[in-house]
């Protein structure tokens, strides 16, 4: 399957800017997956869809302030450094602007020394960085202090509240990128779809910009995934598998806790307390094995993420809805709409 086969023509205007000004008041394109059958709806009417001993589950990651501004050792040319992932230690696999001035053994800078680092290795394949920060306190404290958000290259207006980068159910920091699909929840639409009778779950998977990183090769399956970290607790591995149990469905919001999920549970979609790295990749073919309805964003053309979905869905039936998306000038990506498979 060609990469080319994810594409579709998506005008500029589309790509949303900023986020609306109620969460919950972003419109839901509905796809059924059995029919193929396209609703046009708003956020709030997914709670229709859901029914009692159903349970949903989230991405708590939290977006940390992840994009630094620093400088070389004996230079005056800023570097720009983004913490991709935390490897322990103060190790951090990082992408760094422009790549040229941080070769292996740059030393680099941060706040008038506040906070240092070193480059200890190049990845030949993507040249991202393996970083080795030093500093006094709390790392995440100093980020508070020196970072600031890793907003999307394709959103290029400014963001007066970093909040809104961030799910109102966010806890624990380590992402450098938001689980989008959960934007679009309010306290107040949760507490509603709770009192319905709909369990809530949560797993962490912190989100890297691979998630974002193009296709390059022209057969997808010739594509190598990134690896992000994830965790499932007791109380989540509860939830799903006596909603399983009881003949409740399993709704995922978000591709992040779709990977998730589709890691821990084995064949008998079964799943059990956990953490680990993976890279798993989803395309058409793939035999889900726990999740049953998926909430999700409107991605990029040729991304992993159509792929996912045209894996839940068909590709058919994913390009369909995403070509009355276009036609009906829903708003794109991280800020913009969503669409519900079920």
């Amino acid at each position: 399957m060609k990469k080319s086969d994810f594409y579709f023509d998506l005008p500029e205007h589309l790509i949303a800017q900023h986020p609306l000004e109620k969460r919950d008041s972003s419109r839901l394109l509905v796809l059924d997956r059995k029919s193929g059958e396209v609703e046009h709806k708003h956020f709030t009417d997914v709670i229709d869809y859901m029914e009692v001993g159903d349970c949903l589950v989230m991405n708590n990651s939290r977006v940390i302030p992840a994009r630094l501004m620093g400088q070389a050792e004996g230079r005056t040319t800023p570097i720009e450094v983004l913490l991709l992932t935390d490897h322990g230690d103060g190790l951090w696999e990082c992408l760094t602007r422009p790549g040229r001035k941080t070769r292996e053994g740059t030393k680099l800078s941060f706040g008038d020394g506040l906070l240092t680092a070193t480059v200890e290795s190049v990845n030949p394949t993507d040249g991202n960085r393996m970083i080795r920060f030093k500093y006094d306190g709390i790392f995440l404290e100093i980020l508070d202090k020196l970072g600031s958000m890793p907003l999307p290259p394709y959103i290029r207006e400014r963001l007066d509240d970093p909040e809104r980068y961030q799910t109102v159910y966010s806890k624990t920091p380590g992402s450098a990128a938001a689980p989008t699909a959960g934007l679009h929840f309010t306290k107040e639409l949760l507490k509603k779809i709770e009192d319905k009778g709909i369990k809530l779950a949560f797993v962490t998977l912190h989100v890297g910009l691979g998630t974002f990183r193009p296709v390059k090769a022209d057969e997808i399956t010739d594509h190598i995934m990134h690896s992000e970290w994830y965790t499932m607790d007791a109380e989540t591995a509860q939830i799903i598998n006596d909603t399983k149990k009881n003949g409740g469905k399993v709704w995922a919001v978000g591709t992040t806790a779709t990977r998730t999920l589709e890691t821990i549970a084995d064949e008998n979609g079964v799943v059990e307390p956990k953490s680990g790295w993976t890279d798993i990749f989803i395309y058409p073919g793939y035999k889900f094995k726990i999740v049953d309805h998926l909430i999700t964003n409107f991605h990029l053309p040729e991304s992993t993420l159509m792929m996912l979905i045209s894996a839940f869905a068909t590709r058919e039936q994913v390009m369909n809805a995403y070509k009355q998306a276009v036609d009906n000038e829903y708003r794109f990506f991280s800020f913009g709409d969503s669409m519900m498979i079920y």
